[in-house]
């Protein structure tokens, strides 16, 4: 039942949009209108804190906004100032510009924000494999045999 709206360099074909049930909006509008942003692009030039102040003070004061992307897309600096403000509701951010967070990061003292460190894109089948990896090469350390995986 929620509608979304998106926006993206290239717009989807509008059969794509309404298979999706998706509708365009340019970037402030979306700021604008959204309860949820959920930013998902990649660190570019361009991308480079696409979120700022200015982009935070379009922003509903009971909207939230959700970092999957890289942290460098957001101002960080402009986030803390909107959240301790309360200019929007809340954040929720799974990247940083510094991984991992710093532990005196003024992010960390926010009570509107929930943070995880950089894991919020693997299944639990792939983060059952990896930790399996990671316990199988301690195994093979502490027996002197020869790693695997191993990056120099």
């Amino acid at each position: 039942g929620m509608s979304v709206i998106y926006n993206k360099r290239t717009r989807l074909p509008a059969h794509i949009e309404t298979a999706e049930q998706v509708i365009f909006a340019e970037k402030d509008e979306l700021l604008q209108t959204a309860d949820f942003v959920l930013l998902a692009s990649p660190l570019t030039p361009e991308t480079e804190k696409m979120i700022g102040a200015r982009e935070l003070t379009l922003m509903k004061p009971t909207a939230f906004l959700l970092n999957i992307s890289r942290g460098g897309v957001v101002d960080e600096a402009a986030l803390v100032d909107a959240l301790q403000n309360q200019r929007i509701a809340g954040a929720g951010l799974d990247v940083f510009v510094y991984e991992p967070i710093p532990y005196d990061h003024p992010l960390l003292l926010c009570d509107n924000v929930i943070l995880t460190p950089h894991i919020g894109g693997g299944s639990g089948g792939a983060r059952d494999r990896q930790m399996g990896d990671v316990l199988a090469n301690v195994q093979r350390f502490a027996r002197g045999d020869a790693l695997a995986h191993r990056v120099l």
